[in-house]
């Protein structure tokens, strides 16, 4: 992990667009999936040595923008990440992100990706990763309740890490399940177009929702979930903005990553503060149990935490070598003497002056 992928300690790898998108392609999108739940759940099992802090956030009537820092002691990691729901009606992204990976002893970053795209997959990836741990035995059928950016990521790693064959979808725009049952076409999972959450969720072993309004909605009423389902609710993720009815809150056993963040921004900013909740790591650790009944609600109230992202990066890292699909950036200052900064700026102005001559 500390070793550069370039041979100059001054340019800082960098993983555009285009890279991450040709990284995809190259690795495959379910194996990428399966990849960065690997380095989740390897991470998530030495939860302990993490700084953790809830995020860094400044919320305003438009959206949030965000700062999620962590560190394993030997490489520290951060995302800038927004989250703004009306960016779709002007031609923009709900979400837009990058991230850093910086080596602890010198300071020096040591990558620096895009994190749109990334962000994506580690949120599907954590998704499946928390419901392989959660979810009733033998479970085929998941019910999607928002069909937007995240909707066919989800639906992958739910089939790659989970064994999904069937998703029953639903949007309130009709033209968003339409996008995603095209995209999803020919990679192995039965899709039924629904036309309401009460009939999507009908059968369904496993129930994501992934909403983006910033408000407190309920996209599931208590009627709607019988027992022995696990509720993947991903859409609640900042405060104000829920997609629970209370009561089902009431019925389940909940798992969150960081209790501190989810009670400020997840689905149990609707419940007293000292209402149990088991942190996921603890079930991956066996320091805690997860489903103890078939007919048991489960629900993993997910909001995102920076030791996912971190996760990510470092994966994407590791991919760098075989890939290929990276830039280097001239990012940061070389002096020949590191105390004389203001020398090399001078040094820049001679030389550009004998450009000019």
């Amino acid at each position: 992990m500390n070793k550069n992928t370039s041979t100059d300690l001054n340019l800082v790898p960098f993983v555009s667009v285009d890279n991450m998108m040709k990284i995809i392609l190259s690795v495959g999108v379910e194996n990428m999936l399966v990849g960065i739940a690997e380095y989740l759940e390897d991470d998530f099992k030495r939860w302990e040595l993490f700084d953790k802090t809830p995020r860094v956030a400044s919320h305003s009537n438009e959206g949030v923008i965000e700062l999620m820092p962590t560190s394993d002691g030997q490489v520290y990691g951060f995302k800038y990440v927004n989250g703004h729901p009306m960016n779709t009606k002007s031609g923009l992204q709900t979400v837009t992100a990058f991230g850093v990976l910086s080596d602890v002893n010198t300071g020096y970053p040591i990558l620096l990706s895009e994190m749109t795209i990334l962000t994506a997959l580690r949120t599907a990836a954590t998704s499946a990763m928390a419901a392989k741990y959660l979810m009733p035995k033998g479970s085929k059928c998941m019910a999607m309740i928002g069909n937007g950016a995240q909707s066919e990521f989800q639906a992958l790693a739910f089939k790659a890490i989970c064994g999904i064959t069937e998703l029953r979808l639903y949007d309130i725009d009709a033209q968003a399940t339409e996008k995603c049952m095209k995209n999803l076409q020919g990679l192995g999972i039965n899709i039924v177009k629904c036309d309401s959450e009460q009939t999507a969720v009908e059968g369904a072993d496993i129930i994501t929702t992934v909403t983006a309004d910033k408000q407190c909605a309920t996209i599931l009423t208590d009627n709607m979930v019988g027992s022995g389902v696990h509720i993947n609710a991903i859409g609640g993720d900042c405060p104000g903005k829920t997609e629970l009815h209370k009561d089902i809150l009431l019925r389940s056993k909940i798992f969150v990553e960081y209790p501190p963040q989810t009670r400020i921004e997840g689905e149990i900013q609707q419940l007293d503060d000292d209402h149990p909740v088991t942190e996921l790591w603890q079930v991956m650790t066996g320091a805690a149990e997860g489903r103890t009944d078939e007919k048991q609600i489960t629900l993993f109230d997910s909001v995102g935490f920076a030791i996912e992202d971190f996760s990510a990066l470092r994966y994407i890292r590791d991919q760098l070598e075989t890939t290929g699909q990276f830039q280097n950036l001239d990012m940061l200052a070389d002096p020949d003497d590191p105390r004389d900064l203001f020398g090399m700026v001078l040094r820049a102005k001679g030389a550009t002056s004998d450009k000019g001559e």
